[in-house]
């Protein structure tokens, strides 16, 4: 059968159809995205403006219609931190159901680790042993620790790259970032991820380190891991001590030139300093020398865990 999520993220509006057989992992069939930034497009109130919603209920009726056409029997549709933080989340979700006829389920910050991590759990198997998963997402980073599909301990912080770039590093500086506001940044940022360190040591150490999300690709990409046409299941890792030297150079970089790097879309290179230095303070203060990016995420987990519910006859008549 033909499966899809409908991703209402803080950066895109994402659906993902995947084909399921009985016994063997779910296959991408179709892609399609539309780029929001609803992160960014907040007002001072923590609302979503009249133009974010209209260009959201834009976006997801594009994307029902793209799922009809490409014969999908069921779409599973939800929303990550942008909407859930919104003053106006209530209005939000009534005008897209109203408008387009899909209900948007609104998932906690835990809910988006724990399903992210089951879809890490799944990619790397039982042999990799107690997995400690990172996320930069645009609004929020998810952080998971476990030996099983259900993580030990999981959190979500407000420390998602854009969230943090519209705060903090606001348009597009013709030179260097100001090093006292990266300072700034810094140290709201790694002191956020401090708080948790001790929930998580309680559990012991990781056999195994992974990062999921666009921010951890790019950076990866960047440091010299492997091109996408290399193949899905081309391992690729991001060390600390690469990260370190890059952290620098991005910080003098406007948001152009971080858009010419290797790997780096220009449409997230104006995010790219900000996702770095959570990924930078989240590896220090975990004490992680080296991870590996896990091609599957949050819309493969919340696929997973849908057909570990569906009767085994309908996937077999599928």
């Amino acid at each position: 059968m033909r499966l899809g999520v409908l991703d209402v993220g803080s950066n895109t509006v994402h659906l993902l159809l995947m084909d399921a057989h009985p016994g063997a992992r779910p296959l991408p069939a179709h892609s399609h995205k539309a780029e929001l930034r609803l992160a960014q497009l907040l007002d001072d109130r923590g609302a979503i403006g009249p133009e974010g919603v209209d260009r959201l209920v834009a976006a997801v009726a594009d994307a029902v219609r793209a799922a009809e056409d490409k014969g999908c029997e069921e779409v599973l549709a939800f929303a990550t931190s942008a909407v859930r933080d919104a003053v106006n989340a209530e209005d939000v979700l009534g005008r897209v159901r109203a408008e387009t006829g899909v209900d948007l389920a609104v998932l906690s910050g835990e809910e988006e680790a724990r399903l992210t991590f089951l879809a890490a759990r799944r990619w790397f198997g039982w042999s990799a042993g107690k997995l400690l998963l990172l996320d930069i997402g645009g609004g929020s980073l998810e952080i998971a620790l476990g030996l099983d599909e259900e993580p030990a301990a999981a959190v979500s912080l407000p420390l998602g790259a854009g969230r943090l770039t519209a705060a903090w590093l606001p348009g597009d500086p013709a030179g260097p970032a100001d090093p006292a506001q990266l300072r700034e940044l810094r140290r709201y940022v790694r002191a956020g991820i401090a708080r948790t360190v001790g929930e998580f040591s309680r559990h012991g150490g990781p056999d195994r380190v992974v990062a999921t999300s666009k921010t951890f690709k790019q950076l990866a990409r960047m440091a010299g891991a492997a091109r996408s046409t290399e193949g899905l299941y081309t391992r690729r890792t991001l060390s600390a001590a690469a990260l370190g030297e890059w952290v620098p150079k991005l910080a003098t970089m406007t948001a152009e030139e971080r858009g010419r790097l290797p790997g780096v879309s220009p449409d997230r290179a104006g995010q790219l300093l900000a996702g770095a230095l959570v990924a930078e303070g989240a590896m220090d203060l975990f004490g992680i020398t080296e991870l590996e990016i896990c091609p599957w995420a949050l819309r493969e987990g919340v696929i997973l865990r849908r057909l570990d519910h569906l009767p085994a006859e309908r996937l077999a008549l599928s």
